[in-house]
């Protein structure tokens, strides 16, 4: 969309606008009056930049004001609008500087808007990363619940999908955690010793002996089995019975939701399982299989 002008006229019924690449965006400063005649008089007035969509304009008091241009064809380095829409004046307007949020993520300044209670009516302006500006325009990202185990803390599924916010070309997505801790869950049934999936699960102080499956304790002991469906497979093969069992399952312990949901299952190996609003990744899924899952989830999310 970058080289192509940009349509005016229903920007302002468009929730989570955020343009990319954001040297679309110009920050000029502006000494007339903020209201949408004068603001659209002035830049009708005004070269526009070849690549330039959005015009945010300040003043001297900290006011400020955002406007979608529909600027000529041309090949020429500079052209002229041929249409305004204004978007936010300065009481729709709000900005704020905050170098550690990247301008290109829309889930980035998404979660900031949220972070800064910006309504759904109003624009946030944002000098990010190295100084460079964008903005989110009603600003209504997609909620997506992450149900894991901890621990380990973070949990693995919540700070991947978090890093696959970082540079995924996805709608504007804000996650959800919902944690379930298997320490309290082991609290509320007590045992002479516990049987674990592996070391990397954080749960080698559970107030009692702890084994680990995936070392296959050569002597079987009076324990209790942490673990899935999966787990209890291999108990079954390495020792031919059933142990007393906590279910570990974050599917299975999951509460029901009407939040789109991405959860993680060892059973599943190979690909995604998507089912009503829950995405199903396995256990080991890598960044990819996760970018998949939010992908389906935000299905039909506005974005642009």
């Amino acid at each position: 969309m970058d080289g192509e002008a940009l349509i005016v006229g229903n920007l302002n019924k468009q929730n989570n606008f955020s343009p990319l690449p954001y040297r679309r965006v110009s920050y000029q400063t502006y000494d007339g009056v903020m209201d949408k005649i004068s603001i659209t008089e002035h830049l009708m007035q005004r070269e526009l930049y070849r690549r330039t969509d959005i015009v945010v304009l300040h003043n001297h008091r900290q006011e400020f004001a955002v406007a979608a241009v529909q600027r000529a064809d041309s090949d020429n380095l500079f052209t002229r609008a041929l249409a305004v829409e204004v978007l936010a004046l300065p009481q729709q307007c709000h900005f704020i500087h905050a170098p550690d949020v990247d301008p290109a993520n829309r889930s980035a300044l998404a979660g900031l808007a949220v972070e800064l209670g910006i309504d759904n009516n109003e624009t946030l302006i944002v000098q990010g990363a190295f100084d460079h500006i964008n903005i989110i325009h009603r600003p209504v990202p997609l909620l997506i619940r992450v149900v894991e185990v901890a621990p380990p803390e973070p949990p693995k599924l919540y700070k991947m999908a978090e890093q696959v916010l970082s540079y995924a070309d996805l709608p504007p997505i804000v996650l959800q955690l919902e944690c379930i801790d298997l320490k309290q869950l082991c609290a509320s049934t007590p045992a002479q010793s516990y049987l674990v999936p592996c070391r990397s699960g954080g749960l080698g102080e559970l107030g009692a002996p702890v084994y680990f499956l995936d070392e296959r304790p050569t002597e079987r002991q009076a324990w209790t089995l942490i673990g899935c469906e999966r787990s209890l497979q291999f108990h079954r093969h390495y020792y031919h019975d059933e142990p007393p069992r906590v279910e570990m399952c974050p599917q299975k312990l999951a509460m029901a939701s009407q939040l789109p949901t991405l959860v993680k299952c060892c059973l599943l190996e190979f690909e995604v399982e998507c089912i009503a609003n829950t995405a199903v990744v396995p256990w080991g899924a890598g960044q990819e299989m996760i970018k998949q899952a939010l992908a389906w989830l935000s299905q039909g999310v506005d974005y642009a």
